[in-house]
């Protein structure tokens, strides 16, 4: 076999990347070469001022550390010294607090001075809530009704935004007592309020002089409906039903509503009157437990549904109807009608055995003893079914 030079780059292909190699390789010693004589011909300054003459001389941290350049102070002016001839300058004058005499000895200003420690050291008093808008619109113009703590009892009892309502402040700026006072909710006590002001005042001054007080049978009570046992939660649970039984007038007369004795005309004023400002109106005829006092809520029901149940009854009668009417004095007698021979002929026979009793009475001696009378045997019949 021919194994010449100029064969070799047909039977080996990779003689050209070998070719090229080498040239790249002369390549790189030729520039190696300039590098270093440059590198000689400025090295003593170089070398003086510390910088390498190749990147690759700080590649292992021998390049040394540059010296820094000292700071330069410059010279801050001072003013200049007052002259003697100077005028005097002006005090200041004191605040006015120092110049007022104090009001109390050293002594007294003692307890201050101790006092301020623990005022600091009292903790910040948190926010207080925003007031609702029933709150803002129930002024003491209106009623007397302050605030209280929201209520949060077991089964849902309580509410919030309630106040104690304790009067009730009529136009003419007279207080209409709310005997005990009612905790209730504060829209309920706007209602109440607003229903005093203007249906029964105006109502109660053609009666007695007006209204004085208002009957709270009951207000905010934690119980089930009627105060039955496992009943559903009644609204006066939720502080948002008002019990009233009577108004106290000014003359010292008290109107029960559910009295029978009262005029109709005024229980059916008051009735009409609460049915249209109250959701829920219970009184005698609804049930058991309201036959003696009117029931007033604000429950929000479907629809806006309303309950208003309340009989009013008439008056009871002076006289009772089933009895008789007496007879008058100056009544002459009574005349009995004849009796007929019939009658009289049964009248002689029912008086004949009695007769004949009280004659066998007669002929038995006072000493003789009493002879019983001997029972008679009955014959039993048998009877066949």
């Amino acid at each position: 076999m021919n194994f010449s030079a100029e064969k070799a780059s047909r039977k080996w292909p990779d003689g050209a990347f070998r070719r090229a190699a080498a040239a790249m390789v002369t390549a790189a010693g030729a520039l190696l070469c300039l590098l270093l004589s440059l590198g000689m011909q400025a090295g003593p300054a170089q070398a003086a001022r510390g910088v390498p003459t190749f990147p690759w001389d700080d590649l292992f941290g021998t390049r040394p550390h540059r010296a820094h350049k000292a700071v330069r102070r410059s010279a801050v002016p001072l003013p200049r010294p007052r002259p003697a001839d100077a005028p005097a300058a002006a005090e200041p004058e004191p605040p006015a607090a120092e110049t007022q005499p104090p009001a109390a000895p050293a002594e007294a200003a003692r307890p201050s001075e101790t006092a301020k420690p623990a005022e600091a050291a009292r903790p910040a008093e948190p926010p207080k809530p925003q007031l609702s808008a029933c709150r803002q619109a129930l002024t003491e113009e209106i009623a007397i009704a302050p605030s209280i703590p929201d209520i949060h009892g077991a089964g849902g009892c309580g509410g919030e935004d309630l106040v104690r309502l304790e009067a009730i402040v009529l136009p003419d700026k007279r207080k209409v007592a709310v005997k005990p006072a009612a905790i209730l909710r504060c829209k309920m006590a706007a209602a109440v309020a607003d229903w005093v002001r203007t249906d029964i005042a105006p109502l109660a001054q053609t009666l007695g002089g007006g209204i004085s007080n208002l009957d709270n049978f009951d207000s905010f009570e934690c119980r089930g409906r009627n105060r039955v046992a496992g009943a559903q939660l009644s609204e006066h649970g939720r502080a948002n039903a008002l019990d009233v039984r009577a108004l106290g007038l000014a003359n010292g007369k008290s109107i029960s509503l559910t009295d029978r004795s009262v005029p109709r005309d005024l229980r059916e004023t008051v009735l009409h009157s609460v049915c249209a400002r109250f959701s829920t109106v219970l009184g005698p005829g609804s049930d058991w437990y309201h036959e003696d006092h009117i029931h007033l809520d604000l429950i929000e029901r479907r629809s806006n549904y309303r309950i208003c149940q309340w009989n009013v009854y008439d008056p009871l009668p002076q006289v009772a109807p089933l009895l008789p009417a007496e007879r008058p004095e100056e009544a002459p007698p009574r005349e009995v009608a004849a009796k007929s021979d019939a009658s009289r002929h049964d009248a002689t026979k029912a008086d004949e055995p009695d007769a004949a009793k009280s004659g066998d009475a007669a002929a038995v001696p006072k000493g003789a003893p009493e002879t019983k009378p001997q029972p008679t045997k009955k014959r039993r019949q048998s009877r066949r079914f």
